[in-house]
């Protein structure tokens, strides 16, 4: 046999065996990852569900926390005479006028009604003495918290025997409920009931078809839905037959220590992918289970056939490629290799001298233009990272600003309430100044100066809200004035100082900015005489994912700024108060 045949021969068979289990390995790993992304768009489409449903439910929450400070719910309710059936009548129109401002925009609101021993104010339906009912009870229990009670069956809750063999659209509602304690502000005092005046319990009711509606539509066919509370009791479900009965697996209590996630189970013979999420409003538990042949069953033949027909593609590519090589095993090869290795070791500087016009001559050629294109390209990549290193350090400034102004208008809102507007001329002249600093386009460096002189404006206002809670003292280097900063450098400390610090205080907090050079270094401390921070607390801010926005942007704008070996310090001891250390360069 020849040399040209044995390598031929060789070649076959080496190429064969690893194409065997190439196409094995790309089909089981195709199949796979279409059943994971399924699975994955399964899971976005329950979570999708849980949002709308949270936005639904969660606007009914918000508008029953506004009725705690309705006015005219309160004088209603605190001078009726339950023992007038004029008066109530009369009452029973405004309350439901006032109920339909609240609710009657939300077209997935059943009812909304406001419930008492002795009436039943709103929508008018046969539930006998509401005020018996398990729903009224779990609403005086939870005392003012919002409840929300699961799917029932409303002639059961209310005892209307007579209508259990009718048909109506109301036989299955779920509802939210709690008891409202009614006050309002009258001449800057908070009045409330009086305390012989019973509490209406406030109930929202939704018909079980509002879930229904929504997975339904959204959800693969073939697949069954539920929805649980907390108790295992069915609030809906594509059988509607398990609706408000209890449904207890073991499986099940994983999914509620977890809250949110897929996973695979064989549940009656069959694969099924099992996909949850835990409402963030109710406590309810969505669950979506969808057999595993519905979701990947029509795409196993595609896959099937792409594998074996790139198999027989690779197969008669290779055995091409195998006359191809046969011809060309010599000096090309070696060359090229040289060049290649010389190229891997750095330096771009090699080239292929080109001898021949065929297609190793024209590889070599490639090869040639492909170095250029490196070294080209390696320089082009060095200058990206430069110009995205400026990017992000612009980026992280630019977040400080919206989050800052955030709490600013968010403080000038309650000052204004508390103080009746007397200091709001000075707060809008201090915010101005404020405003004008952190919207300049220049988001470079400032002189310490400039920044004190922001704080000052920020300290008014911080002072006219918490009324001379705190007081600040300055010890700065005069020859730090000049030099310059980060913007917004101080702001986050102070601000947690005052939020968070003095939170327990009602006179006497102290805050000392003092600044000083070392060496080669500037240095600036802002300390407080707060409650402050646990060591776990300090190792969340410095090195952990946490709340502190503005500190975390700090750091890593200290360390875009001036490198790694600069930043911060946070000492604190719990009850004597807490100091943050900033250290820079002694450079703007």
């Amino acid at each position: 046999m020849t040399f040209r045949a044995r390598l031929l021969q060789s070649y076959l068979i080496l190429i064969a065996l690893p194409l065997l289990v190439l196409s094995t390995i790309f089909y089981n790993t195709s199949l796979n990852v279409v059943t994971e992304q399924a699975q994955k768009n399964v899971y976005d489409v329950v979570k999708k569900n849980n949002d709308v449903i949270d936005t639904k439910l969660g606007i009914a929450d918000q508008n029953s926390r506004a009725l705690f400070v309705d006015k005219d719910l309160y004088q209603i309710f605190n001078n009726l005479n339950p023992a007038d059936a004029e008066e109530l009548v009369a009452a029973d129109r405004k309350i439901t006028a006032i109920l339909s401002k609240y609710f009657s925009q939300n077209e997935d609101v059943y009812a909304a009604q406001l419930w008492t021993s002795y009436y039943s104010f709103g929508l008018s339906m046969p539930q006998g003495d509401p005020a018996k009912s398990q729903i009224y009870k779990a609403a005086e229990q939870a005392a003012g918290k919002m409840i929300w009670y699961p799917t029932y069956d409303f002639t059961t809750m209310f005892n209307q025997s007579w209508l259990k063999d009718g048909t109506f659209d109301y036989r299955y509602l779920f509802s939210a409920t709690r008891l409202l304690n009614f006050s309002h502000l009258e001449d800057s005092s908070l009045v409330k009931l009086g305390t012989n005046v019973e509490r209406p319990v406030l109930t929202i009711s939704y018909k079980s078809t509002v879930l229904d509606e929504l997975f339904e539509k959204s959800i693969p066919a073939g697949s069954i839905y539920m929805v649980l509370n907390p108790d295992d009791v069915v609030v809906a479900s594509s059988d509607k037959s398990q609706i408000t009965q209890s449904y207890k697996q073991d499986w099940i209590h994983s999914f509620r220590t977890q809250g949110t996630g897929t996973t695979r189970l064989k549940l009656s013979g069959a694969n099924q992918i099992v996909v949850f999420d835990r409402s963030e409003v109710t406590g309810w538990l969505s669950i979506v289970m969808i057999p595993q042949s519905a979701l990947v069953g029509s795409l196993v033949p595609v896959i099937r056939t792409s594998t074996l027909v790139s198999a027989l593609a690779l197969g008669g590519g290779a055995l091409l490629l195998a006359y191809f090589i046969l011809n060309h095993v010599t000096v090309p090869i070696k060359k090229l290799m040289s060049a290649m290795r010389s190229v891997g070791e750095g330096d771009f500087q090699t080239k292929v001298e080109v001898a021949r016009n065929d297609e190793f001559g024209l590889l070599s050629q490639r090869f040639n233009r492909m170095n250029d294109r490196i070294q080209m390209l390696v320089k082009e990549n060095y200058e990206i990272k430069l110009k995205e290193k400026e990017a992000e350090i612009q980026a992280l400034n630019m977040q400080m600003n919206p989050h800052f102004l955030y709490n600013t208008l968010n403080i000038m809102n309650w000052t204004a309430i508390e103080n009746n507007q007397k200091e709001l001329s000075k707060m809008l002249v201090c915010l101005s100044s404020m405003l004008h600093y952190t919207s300049r386009k220049d988001w470079g460096a400032v002189p310490l100066s400039e920044e004190l002189e922001w704080m000052r404006n920020y300290f008014y206002i911080m002072s006219a809200r918490f009324e001379g809670k705190f007081s600040v003292t300055y010890d700065i280097e005069p020859s730090l004035y000049k030099e310059k900063l980060p913007r917004l450098l101080f702001q986050p400390f102070v601000e947690n100082a005052i939020l968070h610090g003095f939170s327990g205080l009602e006179e006497g907090g102290r805050i000392a900015i003092r600044g000083w050079t070392e060496e080669e270094s500037r240095f600036f401390e802002i300390r407080d005489n707060g409650i402050g921070i646990s060591k776990e607390g300090i190792e969340a801010i410095l090195y952990k994912e946490s709340a502190s926005v503005g500190i975390k942007n700090t750091i890593s704008r200290i360390q875009m700024a001036y490198g790694e070996a600069y930043g911060i310090r946070i000492h604190s001891v719990t009850g004597q108060g807490t100091s943050v250390i900033v250290h820079l360069p002694q450079r703007s």
